[in-house]
């Protein structure tokens, strides 16, 4: 995955941490139906001030519509929603202290950058002097002063969005609710626009929701993220924990690449535990609570926790096997591998270019593999 670059909440508050913290968002058993489909299904998280919250998930998961509920375009057939302690149920959409930047941008094309921005301001009984001084300061926020008297043809795809950006940042809401805000962007260009949002966040201290379908945009962008399939949230975390301790099968895949196998747990002495599989043998690892022998199991191992080698590891090194290389990709800082293993089974592994020599493993190579312990994730679910 991408390297994170996290607001500063995330290292220096962590408030979801602090049992005693008051959230700034609660969102307490919410459901919504259209008809008998079920879009969201007794959803309950908090979020509080100053994150950069993302709802991750795939179409139809149910993400959209939940951020649709906090800006108040949908009621919640159940539960309710509270945003700095006020009950959102008889709140209108207009009247909440929230914001949406809708993916299409919707900016009006004959309007100027400035008075795209202004609208809102103007529309709500601002004076034109008091409107034009606060576009002014977003303006120069989002980088766009050059560009303000120009109409959105003229911009480029990026320069729209730190539009739509400075658009609903301007009214100055307590949340700012993104749907897929960098989705019409190339890739390049997506990614230094995640570290602007980030600064323009740190700046605002403005509380995000950022609902994306990209797995690396949300490691990215957010303090905690919440992983969603079928309506319901599957877990919550820091992206570090997402990554590194999935809560089940469904997260573990979801979120980057893993390998996958299935196992019986044969033995467990304290909280170490030995997992039979059919692809790797015996495979020694720490257990989760509530484990037993007997039970069938998920080990989760991520490509990059393989270690490769031509050199057989040295005896008694837990959880080794042999491999051959059927398929190589050079991509640039990393090179990735397919390797079969002596059932057949294809795996995948990567390795970073830092470390190799130039002699590196190539196709059709037998190599040795290893994962200690720590790095195999036991899976219940």
């Amino acid at each position: 995955m991408s390297s994170q670059a996290q607001p500063a909440v995330a290292a220096d508050l962590r408030p979801w941490t602090d049992p005693d913290a008051t959230p700034f968002i609660s969102v307490k058993g919410v459901s919504k139906r259209f008809g008998t489909f079920t879009a969201v299904s007794d959803v309950s998280l908090d979020i509080y001030r100053g994150e950069v919250f993302c709802l991750l998930g795939g179409s139809g998961c149910g993400k959209t519509t939940l951020l649709r509920m906090l800006a108040g375009f949908e009621s919640p057939t159940e539960g309710k929603i509270l945003i700095d302690g006020k009950d959102m149920a008889n709140v209108p959409a207009d009247r909440r202290p929230t914001n949406m930047m809708f993916q299409s941008y919707a900016l009006f094309p004959h309007m100027s950058v400035e008075k795209n921005v202004a609208y809102g301001l103007l529309r709500e009984g601002k004076s034109k002097p008091e409107a034009m001084d606060r576009v002014a300061q977003m303006l120069k926020l989002v980088k766009l002063e050059p560009y303000a008297k120009r109409k959105p043809h003229q911009l480029s795809g990026g320069q729209r969005q730190r539009v739509a950006l400075a658009r609903a940042l301007v009214k100055q809401p307590k949340v700012l609710l993104l749907d897929e805000p960098l989705g019409a962007l190339d890739k390049k260009l997506r990614e230094e626009t995640q570290f602007e949002l980030i600064r323009i966040q740190e700046t605002l201290g403005v509380t995000f929701i950022v609902v994306t379908h990209d797995q690396e945009e949300a490691m990215t962008l957010a303090t905690r993220i919440g992983v969603m399939t079928e309506g319901e949230i599957r877990q919550i975390g820091e992206p570090r924990e997402i990554y590194e301790s999935p809560n089940s099968r469904f997260v573990a895949d979801f979120i980057g690449s893993v390998n996958l196998f299935e196992g019986t747990v044969a033995s467990l002495n304290g909280a170490q535990a030995v997992v039979d599989t059919a692809d790797l043998g015996p495979v020694t690892t720490t257990a989760p609570e509530g484990v037993s022998v007997g039970q069938t199991v998920t080990l989760a191992i991520r490509p990059e926790r393989f270690a490769l080698t031509r050199a057989a590891p040295a005896e008694g090194t837990p959880n080794t096997c042999r491999a051959m290389v059927r398929d190589m990709g050079y991509g640039g800082h990393i090179s990735s591998y397919r390797l079969k293993l002596g059932n057949g089974r294809i795996v995948s592994a990567t390795q970073s270019n830092r470390l190799r020599d130039e002699d590196p493993i190539m196709w059709d190579e037998e190599i040795s593999i290893t994962f200690p312990p720590p790095v195999v994730r036991v899976l219940t679910r």
